[in-house]
Parts: structure tokens; C-alpha cells; sequence
């Protein structure tokens, strides 16, 4: 039988990435050091430059203070540390123009920041590079309600635009734990994917036009906010993705789709992950219009989540959890084909016992245990964090194969994800850094990734973390047409170095 949620919640809203900000408060190695990375010959930041800088933005936007600098120098995850000695925040897309053609003429190296959520070091500079942080390109500059077309610019946050288009009875495309604080620029930047992506499709989908400014301060107009527009390139797929490598992105045109009238979550307990696979397999067949979202945890990472949050799960222990999110427009309609789903599932198995809810805060309850994994895994340890993609059949391989390959050097290695996307997350705790570890695990799963035709990068980007293990999924003749891209776009390779494209 399936249970009913019977919870007690917090008041406030539940948002992960607060969490993962507090989870450690130790400073981490320098990135340089760290990586054994050699300074490039750019120039130095000098009284004339600040100067410059000041006579733009004025001095409240450029943040010289040591302390006041910190935050900015280090990612949420804490496990990169750079070395920037000014932070700019500029509010205009002409800013960034002047700033960027001003940088590249002195070869100052740039780190374009938005809400600094990565997890691969993309978001916070190795050396001495200029941030340039979007937090002030905030405004939303338009939407139509017909086409579900939102024009905004970089720097607002997720969350603030879905809640704005919720009133208009739109939804974003994407949901990520980071909401609350990440960038819709970043997002793009990174093209990131989320929990529904299996429904809602990837941004090179979602994107309607953006608006960037070169390395050279030339800004590249290309926000249109059809969604069919096929004159010669489409340019604006150069930026979804490149990290801020190619350009900096200033504003988006993006489609949201209608906001659902129905939303159900379903949370089960299954004995294996063939069953996992199964259940998905026939939860397309008789979910297919509806089903939104079909994430997987194993046990150590939903207990490990539910021991960190203090709450109780609100059904008992499995070897993994499922989680099955549903979007439509009948309520009475969706329940029908749920509970049709989950009789038949029960009766044959897969499903060992369950929880269904459409009430807001239990259906956030649940969610959260899912979202609270890194922060729980960060929470006194050190977290190595891998973000890959792979075919169903071997979705969940590495896992157990990683358990058995580091023993006791680690305190534990779980897997979760999209499993609609084929997007795991393989998260390693250890108490602390470990070079052991991370030469035991590297380039090992990226090699293990490449032998069953994965992907080392899934929805997280390569950052500075990935760059030299870019050629297990690409062919060598793409990353010379890459090159080539970079070059053409960023000839004095001023913005975000160290990232994304190996060196040799």
C-alpha cells in the first residue's frame, strides 16, 4: 500500500545551495598549486587599470579588498582557490563592452562570474584574472505571455525568474538545487540541464537568442525571440556552453513553457537497478505526455542525505529510490494514469513501497533529500564530485566498480541522477583532500566513462577540473575546430583561461 506524508516543515523556502555555501568553512588549496598550472604571460592589474575601472563603474563596483575578495575567489564547493585582485560588477552591456575591449588591448585576463555554482572550477579564476561579475545585469526586460518568450538580462537568478513567470502562468525550463542562487547567464554558459530535462529539453533547445560581448568588446546581437528563425549560423549556439571562453553572455531570450496544472511526485523503494531501468522503461510507456522528471538515488546518497537534513524518510530503507515527477494539464486526468502505473508496477515488483503526494510542501519535502546530497556529502569531508553521462545499461556500473577499487581510503561513493537523460553523479567522500584518491580515480573513470561511449561531462561543463580529459569524449579533429573557434573569437585568449580547452 502506498502511504500518505505526514510532515512537519519549515516555514521558510528549502533552498540546497544555501547549505552547500555553509557546508565547510576550511580555505582551500590554491587552484595553481593544486593543479600544477604554470601563469600565463598576461599582464598585471596596475593603479592605472583600477583607475580606468573606477571611471566606469565608479568605485562601489570595483572591489579591491582583500577580505571583501575572498568570496569571489572561491567556488561553492570549496575546492578551488584563486588569486584575483579585483572584482568588477558592471550594469550594462556597454560596461562589459568597455571593459572587455579595455582588457584585451592591455591583455588583462578576465573570469566572467555569475552565481558561482560550478562544480568544476569554472566560475572562479586560477591566477590573478579580472572577475567580472554579472550580479547587476539583473533586470527582466520583457515577456509575452502567448509565446512564453522571456527576454532578461545575465545576471538574474533562476529562481526570481521562475517565480516572476509563475504569474503569468509560465514555467522556466529548468530547475536545478542551485536556484536560488545561480544565473540564468551561467546557465547558459554552461548549458545546464537540471531535473527536467527529460522533459523540457536541453537550452540549445530552450534558448530563443542571446546577446554577448566578445573578447574585443564587440557586441554580438542575436536576440531574437522566434523560436523558428533559420538565417545562415546559429550563432548563438557558440556561447550555450562555452563557459564564458567565447564570450560573455549579457542577455537571454528564453521560452518558458506553460506552468502545469497538475504536478504529482511519486517516492519508491527498489531492490535493484535493473529494476530502476524497468520501472523507467515503463514509466515512458504509460507516463509518456506527463512524466516530467525520473530520478535515481541509491541508498547511500538519499540516507546520507536524510541523516545530514535530520528527517526522516517517508518510507523505509531500499537499496535505491525513485523519484517520478509529473507535469500535465488534468488533474483527474493524471491521477488515472499514475495510480494505473503504480498498481501495475506494485503488482509486478518493481516497486516495493512508495509515497505519492501533489501537496506543494510535502512534494518540496521530498525533493529535498534529493537536492541535499552534496551538502550532506560536503558536511565535515571533502567531496570529488564527477558529473557524467552514460548508456542506460551501464548507467550505474562505475559505481560499485569505484567502491571496490578505494576500500577504505574513502568514506563512501554513491550514485545518483537523471536517469531520463542518462546523467549520473558519482560523489566520493573522504575526510579530507587526498592526492591518493584523486590518482587512484583519475583519469581511471574518465578512461572507464570513454570505454562504454560516455560522456566525461554531462551537465556540469569542463571548467578547469576537466579540460585535459576533454579527448575521452571528443574526437582529436573536434578539439582542433574548437581551437580554431577560440582563436577566431579570443585571439589574446583573455577570457577565462585555464578552462575548458586542453592546452596541448
Amino acid at each position: 500500500m502506498f502511504k500518505s506524508v505526514k510532515l512537519i516543515l519549515r516555514s521558510v523556502p528549502f533552498h540546497s545551495y544555501d547549505q552547500y555555501r555553509c557546508a565547510t568553512q576550511v580555505l582551500p588549496q590554491l587552484s595553481s598549486e593544486k593543479y600544477k598550472l604554470v601563469r600565463k604571460n598576461y599582464a598585471r592589474v596596475q593603479d592605472i587599470d583600477l583607475n580606468y575601472f573606477k571611471s566606469i563603474l565608479d568605485e562601489n563596483r570595483v572591489i579591491t579588498n582583500e577580505s571583501d575578495l575572498l568570496p569571489y575567489n572561491i567556488d561553492w564547493v570549496k575546492n578551488c582557490r584563486g588569486q584575483s585582485k579585483v572584482v568588477l560588477k558592471p550594469s550594462s552591456v556597454h560596461e562589459v563592452s568597455q571593459i572587455l575591449s579595455y582588457c584585451n588591448e592591455k591583455r588583462l585576463a578576465v573570469c566572467p562570474q555569475g552565481g558561482n555554482t560550478s562544480v568544476v572550477g569554472g566560475s572562479v579564476p586560477v591566477f590573478d584574472e579580472i572577475i567580472l561579475n554579472m550580479t547587476n545585469l539583473n533586470k527582466i526586460l520583457s515577456l509575452d505571455d502567448i509565446s512564453g518568450a522571456l527576454v532578461c538580462e545575465a545576471g538574474c537568478i533562476l529562481e526570481t525568474l521562475d517565480n516572476f513567470v509563475r504569474d503569468q502562468g509560465l514555467i522556466m525550463p529548468l530547475d536545478l538545487g542551485a536556484k536560488g542562487t545561480c544565473h540564468i547567464g551561467g546557465n547558459v554558459s554552461t548549458n545546464a540541464g537540471g531535473l527536467r530535462l527529460v522533459r523540457y529539453g536541453n537550452l540549445h533547445g530552450s534558448v530563443l537568442g542571446l546577446e554577448a560581448v566578445k573578447a574585443d568588446g564587440s557586441i554580438v546581437d542575436c536576440l531574437k525571440s522566434l523560436k523558428k528563425d533559420n538565417t545562415g549560423y546559429h550563432l548563438k549556439h557558440l556561447f550555450i556552453g562555452s563557459e564564458g571562453t567565447l564570450g560573455v553572455v549579457t542577455k537571454v531570450a528564453i521560452h518558458c513553457p506553460s506552468m502545469p496544472k497538475a504536478v504529482t511526485i511519486g517516492l519508491f523503494g527498489v531492490n535493484s537497478f535493473d529494476d530502476v531501468l524497468n520501472l523507467y522503461k515503463n514509466a515512458k510507456a504509460s507516463l509518456g505526455e506527463i512524466i516530467s522528471a525520473f530520478e535515481m538515488s541509491d541508498h547511500e546518497a538519499i540516507n546520507g542525505s536524510a541523516k545530514y537534513l535530520n528527517r526522516r524518510l517517508p518510507i523505509p530503507e531500499y537499496p535505491y529510490y525513485v523519484i517520478i515527477e509529473t507535469h500535465g494539464s488534468n488533474e483527474a486526468h493524471d491521477e488515472e494514469k499514475l495510480s494505473m502505473f503504480l498498481k501495475k508496477e506494485m503488482e509486478s515488483g518493481l516497486i516495493l513501497d512508495g509515497t505519492v503526494t501533489s501537496e506543494t510542501k510535502k512534494m518540496q519535502h521530498i525533493w529535498s533529500f534529493r537536492e541535499s546530497v552534496p551538502a550532506a556529502d560536503m558536511n565535515n569531508s571533502y567531496l570529488y564530485a564527477y558529473d557524467v553521462s552514460l548508456p542506460h545499461k551501464h548507467y550505474y556500473e562505475l559505481v560499485p566498480i569505484l567502491r571496490k577499487r578505494l576500500g577504505d581510503k574513502v568514506l563512501r561513493v554513491s550514485g545518483f541522477g537523471h536517469i531520463g537523460d542518462g546523467n549520473v553523479h558519482i560523489n566520493i567522500v573522504t575526510p579530507k583532500y587526498s592526492q591518493e584518491v584523486t590518482d587512484i580515480v583519475e583519469p581511471f573513470i574518465f578512461e572507464e566513462v570513454a570505454k562504454r561511449q560516455g560522456s566525461v561531462s554531462a551537465e556540469h561543463g569542463m571548467g578547469l577540473k576537466k579540460p585535459h580529459y576533454m579527448h575521452f569524449s571528443k574526437d582529436q579533429s573536434a578539439i582542433e575546430l574548437m581551437k580554431v573557434l577560440k582563436q577566431l573569437m579570443d585571439p589574446n585568449g583573455i577570457l577565462n583561461p585555464y578552462k575548458v580547452l586542453p592546452e596541448h
